[in-house]
């Protein structure tokens, strides 16, 4: 498959077996990834709806949504912030992200890795991400040792790695820096136009508060909205 020349094929770095990643691409990724600022900066309707409009790098944040409510839409159109930016991002375990629709959301996929089927060894193609990406988006499967969440997180905190984990049913085991719930979501359809909004909570650990939001994702051009 391809779109305006590019082969999407050689974005799917794994199958069902998990090599190493290769050391040139280490090299060439790390570079950019050291000369790190302590912040992603976020854009548009994001900046609104997360407290100061940034992710902190080595920070875990948690997407929680019942499945097809939106939840891997909120976390990629997250990760395209960075992504657009030139950064590298990683995407792990999610296994049909939906190319077009991607590159709606704006995410530059020539500078996104994909494990789409890990399997068994999802954590560790992971943490060989967390080596030469900064965001890293990862769908673990539906039970998880606190150890491993654990260590998962405490690496991306020394690698100044934001973990963007889609869950549901808080099934990632250990605490988190940000909290984003899908409480609610519909589509809306306008002649031949289609769009789905979301009721979203936001709350992180260091407020004792929550903030809840509506937003479109998609709107009518594939990207994210206020409502």
């Amino acid at each position: 498959m391809s779109r305006g020349g590019y082969s999407y094929e050689r974005m799917f770095a794994f199958s069902s077996s998990r090599p190493p990643v290769p050391t040139d691409l280490v090299a060439k990724i790390r570079p950019a990834t050291l000369a790190r600022s302590r912040t992603l900066n976020l854009r548009g309707t994001w900046s609104e709806v997360i407290p100061g409009g940034v992710l902190r790098r080595g920070s875990t944040v948690l997407v929680e949504a019942e499945s097809a409510h939106g939840g891997v839409s909120v976390a990629l159109s997250l990760a395209a912030q960075a992504s657009a930016e030139g950064l590298w991002a990683g995407v792990v375990g999610i296994r049909d992200p939906g190319v077009a629709a991607m590159v709606d959301l704006g995410l530059d996929l020539r500078r996104v890795l994909f494990v789409p089927s890990p399997q068994a060894a999802w954590a560790q193609a992971a943490a060989d991400l967390l080596e030469g990406v900064d965001i890293l988006v990862l769908q673990p499967p539906a039970q998880i040792k606190s150890a491993l969440a654990r260590r998962l997180s405490d690496r991306a905190r020394e690698r100044g790695v934001v973990v963007i984990v889609v869950a549901k049913d808080s099934s990632w085991p250990v605490p988190v820096e940000m909290n984003v719930r899908v409480t609610s979501s519909r589509w809306d359809a306008g002649s031949r136009l289609v769009s789905r909004v979301l009721r979203i909570r936001v709350s992180t650990r260091d407020r004792a508060t929550s903030s809840f939001h509506d937003v479109i994702l998609p709107d009518p051009r594939g990207r994210v909205a206020t409502h």
